[in-house]
């Protein structure tokens, strides 16, 4: 009688953990997706090792050369962003700086525009 009692609540546990079952999300497989190609680009000509070495250093020059407040020309400090011609003429008259930080203290520039350029400029002393 206790088998038969027992195989009854498993039969009962099962119907009742179905519905349960049934519901819960298993994982299906990724919908298959169309292989993307990279663009190829042109090939290149060959370029002399002494030409390339020379490129390769006008390209660090350019992204990590500072400006000088104390000696760039008005066109240097006007290429900066946010520094317009009259800035640029503002900065040149109030030279020499002793830090680039002068710019703010010494309301030639607003806080925004120097934050703007602080990363781009520095202020050599002679």
């Amino acid at each position: 009688m206790t088998s038969s009692l027992l195989r009854t609540l498993t039969v009962l546990s099962c119907l009742v953990a179905a519905p349960a079952l049934a519901q819960s999300q298993t994982p299906s497989a990724p919908a298959p997706t169309a292989p993307t190609v990279a663009p190829v680009a042109p090939p290149k000509a060959p370029v002399a090792p002494e030409v390339a070495k020379q490129d390769a250093g006008k390209q660090d020059a350019g992204k990590h050369a500072l400006i000088n407040l104390n000696s760039a020309t008005a066109a240097e400090l006007d290429a900066l962003p946010g520094i317009g011609a009259a800035r640029s003429e503002a900065i040149v008259k109030g030279r020499p700086y002793k830090g680039k930080d002068e710019l703010v203290s010494k309301k030639i520039l607003s806080e925004s525009v120097y934050a703007g350029i602080k990363d781009k400029v520095i202020a050599k002393q002679k």
